[in-house]
């Protein structure tokens, strides 16, 4: 007989976490809330997933029309992000990179990092994130936006 394996995420020896009850959701995209984002210019935001809706990350969708940007700021929490649409200049610490639809982007947490679109259709990603505390801090010089 052969023995079973221990799962991924248990070391021997230990008790496994308990797994929070969560109810599956499916909603689409157009009935979520749309936010604007205080900071940034041309540019809103929805909380696709959030509290309540799993463990470990909060997917958001960002949009941002053309001529807008988010200025330089850090996060506390790193990001994985996804290009949905679009094409930006996106500043993360001392590099400057063109992206577009299709890239994946990754900022680590603690990192300065700022977004300008670029061309004449609105730039749209999605953004993963950890659901612990986030904590964020604009910076100053953002005069490489010209918004």
């Amino acid at each position: 007989m052969r023995a079973r394996p221990e799962p991924r995420n248990v070391r021997a020896g230990t008790t496994p976490k308990p797994v929070l009850a969560m109810s599956a959701t499916v909603r689409h995209a157009q009935d979520i809330p749309v936010e604007t984002v205080p900071a940034g210019t041309e540019t809103s935001r929805q909380v696709l997933t959030g509290p309540g809706e799993g463990t470990g990350f909060y997917m958001r969708r960002f949009a941002i029309e053309p001529g807008g940007g988010m200025p330089r700021h850090r996060n506390r929490v790193e990001h994985q992000q996804f290009v949905l649409r679009g094409e930006a200049m996106v500043g993360i610490g001392d590099e400057v990179h063109q992206v577009r639809a299709g890239d994946v982007v990754h900022i680590p947490g603690g990192t300065a990092h700022w977004y300008r679109t670029e061309g004449t259709e609105p730039f749209e990603f999605l953004c993963v994130v950890p659901d612990s505390e986030d904590q964020i801090e604009l910076l100053p010089g953002d005069d490489q936006l010209n918004l």
